[in-house]
């Protein structure tokens, strides 16, 4: 099989053609960044990465052209660029969309789209099912465009299932483990163990008492391994995720635990950190019966197994 991945040198991306080459599958990124992620990838044959924008349509419709399967990964993502660009995530986010579907459909290929558990906004009735109502804040607040991008991108989705499009949405929660963004920016996760690791104290936003689900990397990949094979899943979205839920003041004392570090929490207001163009959201756990049934995929490691992990990676020289 041959396999496309948009975005594919980013975080998830990387693992994912991980994931398909040891398959024995032929892949291609396309990415504008840099290789950084999938560098160690590069020594196998079946590996190519071209970096091009998904913006780039001659270019884009041509790898549709050569692939059997697309996963559409390729995002603006992190809430620095939401409050920062809005313009820049909501540009790169619908239109990159609008023209990974339109190359599939011309070419009928069959196409993964990498969601968010933005979607559900600030809905407060959780665990979220993936038909529950999404509840957004107004459009003066820049926090929402990533949720309203990717809102956006799924309809486009369904829009081409009813044209015959075979084509499934994943809504990832949290996911994280080795390779995970920079130190200090991005995720909470890499933003703690950068702090672990220098020794300084963990800087919570808030009171601490928001919640999330975290999903470890091999999980999230076979679940995403699975939505491009399963035919039961084409025309669904699936909550890709684990129901272990946790504060995310809990969050950073756990990790202080699992690293024995000496570092203490510090409780910082949200409008020091993100101005005035974030809003916090005080739970986020999915329902994950579909992912369950439609994928034949559970979430296997515990969030101290996977923490142990990502942070270790972190550490090496």
């Amino acid at each position: 099989m041959k396999v496309l991945i948009t975005g594919g040198a980013g975080f998830l991306g990387s693992h994912l053609a991980e994931a398909w080459l040891d398959r024995g599958h032929d892949v291609t990124v396309l990415d504008p960044a840099g290789d950084l992620k999938v560098r160690h990838l590069r020594v196998n044959p079946r590996f190519r990465t071209i970096r091009e924008s998904v913006l780039n349509r001659e270019i884009l419709d041509g790898l549709v052209a050569w692939s059997d399967l697309v996963y559409h990964l390729a995002a603006v993502v992190g809430v620095e660029h939401y409050v920062g660009d809005p313009y820049q995530v909501l540009t790169v986010n619908i239109n990159g969309t609008q023209e990974v579907l339109t190359a599939a459909f011309r070419h009928g290929k069959k196409v993964v789209f990498s969601s968010t558990s933005e979607v559900y906004g600030r809905n407060t009735a959780v665990p979220f099912d993936e038909d529950s109502d999404r509840v957004l804040g107004s459009t003066r607040t820049d926090r929402w465009c990533y949720a309203t991008s990717k809102a956006a991108g799924e309809h486009f989705c369904f829009a081409y299932a009813r044209m015959g499009l075979r084509v499934v949405v994943l809504r990832y929660f949290n996911v994280y483990g080795p390779r995970l963004d920079q130190l200090d920016r991005g995720r909470v996760v890499t933003i703690f163990i950068g702090q672990l690791l220098r020794g300084e104290p963990l800087t919570v936003i808030g009171d601490g008492s928001q919640t999330r689900t975290f999903t470890y990397v091999d999980d999230a990949v076979r679940a995403t391994v699975q939505a491009g094979l399963r035919p039961e899943a084409e025309g669904q979205a699936i909550n890709v995720g684990s129901e272990e839920e946790i504060s995310i003041g809990d969050l950073a004392a756990r990790m202080i635990r699992i690293t024995g570090s000496s570092s203490r929490l510090i409780f910082v207001p949200q409008d020091a950190v993100y101005a005035n163009g974030y809003e916090d959201i005080p739970r986020r756990v999915p329902a994950v019966r579909r992912m369950h049934e439609l994928l034949g995929v559970r979430a296997e490691t515990t969030l101290d197994k996977g923490l142990e992990q990502t942070i270790e990676w972190f550490k090496r020289p």
